[in-house]
């Protein structure tokens, strides 16, 4: 790909670099969710079908500091998974949640186009995660660490990431209760 970048970093150092990526692209959802939310909710509402009202003012109701309990569960998570893919050489977990928040970006882009405007973590996830994730693919492929089977094998360790996800925002909800 880059051979200037291939021989820079390691692939010891890129797996680690995760946990960097991954908190840089939460940190911009972090920030921005509350501002996002307060300025745009009701024009959003418009455009959403009725049925996903309910679910929609849920997480419209958010605060900072409640998605950030949910980042912080999913980060700790994170760090054994990193370590065993970096210093084990154990990538099917680490590689089943880059599968999935490269599936992410896509998210936010589909998010972005549907409401018209730039969501919380649109920025960061075409910016750092994109490329982050698709370098990591490229390189843990071209090393021959990981094959094509191993990324379908590594998806259900990806999904774990949802109820990881809806432990960590029930957590936010309880240990940081809004104001209302």
């Amino acid at each position: 790909m880059v051979p200037w970048l291939d021989s820079t970093i390691s692939i010891h150092s890129l797996i680690w670099l995760f946990l960097a990526a991954f908190m840089l692209h939460d940190f911009e959802e972090i920030i921005r969710i509350e501002p996002f939310f307060r300025k745009h909710r009701d024009s959003i509402l418009k455009r959403l079908p009725t049925r996903l009202h309910e679910d929609f003012r849920t997480l419209a109701d958010t605060t900072a500091a409640q998605f950030a309990v949910a980042v912080c569960i999913e980060f700790i998570t994170f760090i054994p998974i990193t370590f065993l893919a970096a210093e084990a050489s154990m990538y099917l977990p680490f590689l089943g949640i880059n599968i999935i928040l490269l599936l992410h970006v896509f998210m936010h882009i589909g998010q972005s186009i549907f409401v018209c405007r730039p969501v919380p973590g649109v920025f960061t996830a075409v910016m750092i995660t994109l490329p982050y994730s698709l370098y990591l693919l490229y390189r843990l492929l071209d090393s021959q660490l990981i094959d094509m089977k191993d990324i379908w094998l590594s998806l259900p360790f990806g999904l774990l990431l949802i109820p990881i996800l809806l432990i960590g925002h029930k957590a936010g909800e309880k240990l940081v209760p809004t104001s209302n």
